[in-house]
């Protein structure tokens, strides 16, 4: 009986479901097959621009964003918040914006051994646009500055630090 019952519920089932009338539908359909792909050139976004720029640094030697983009001609104001609990001693961080052409690892190299300036080799001050100070944990430092179109490297001076804490600003 229990056979019969559960056959003929199956039945039911699979007739319910077999073709029927669809009810007209009131949405309208989209065309994908014109919808703009995104690899188009046509799709790139338009790059959001920010001239006051929060950059946190931590004692897992990064900063948490890479890449900014600015107005040119216009001042920049950029705090550097590090958010790590070591001393400047042992983890310290900066940021330091160079000039256009600059080489940000030659710059890097030679700040390694310049403890004295914290970090900053003297013969290469020229180099330099905008920096803060060595920062210890929990320190934070605000600078301001003005770049012209173009394409610029930042980075961490501390020993060791460049190859994870560095960047570009971008400004347009």
């Amino acid at each position: 009986m229990k056979k019969l019952f559960l056959m003929s519920f199956t039945a039911l089932m699979i007739m319910s479901c077999g073709d029927s009338k669809k009810e007209e539908s009131t949405q309208t359909e989209i065309d994908y097959s014109t919808a703009p792909s995104e690899d188009t050139e046509t799709a790139t976004p338009q790059a959001k621009t920010t001239n006051h720029i929060v950059l946190k640094a931590g004692d897992d030697m990064r900063y948490d964003k890479t890449e900014f983009t600015v107005k040119a001609g216009e001042e920049v104001t950029l705090i550097l918040m590090n958010t790590g609990e070591m001393s400047k001693e042992a983890m310290g961080h900066n940021f330091i914006i160079l000039k256009p052409g600059s080489d940000a690892s030659a710059f890097a190299n030679k700040a390694a051994s310049a403890k004295a300036t914290d970090y900053i080799p003297t013969e290469l001050k020229s180099e330099i646009i905008a920096n803060t100070k060595l920062l210890g944990g929990k320190e934070n430092e605000q600078i301001k500055f003005t770049l012209q179109a173009g394409t610029y490297n930042f980075l961490c001076s501390f020993p060791g630090h460049f190859a994870t804490m560095n960047g570009t600003i971008t400004a347009i």
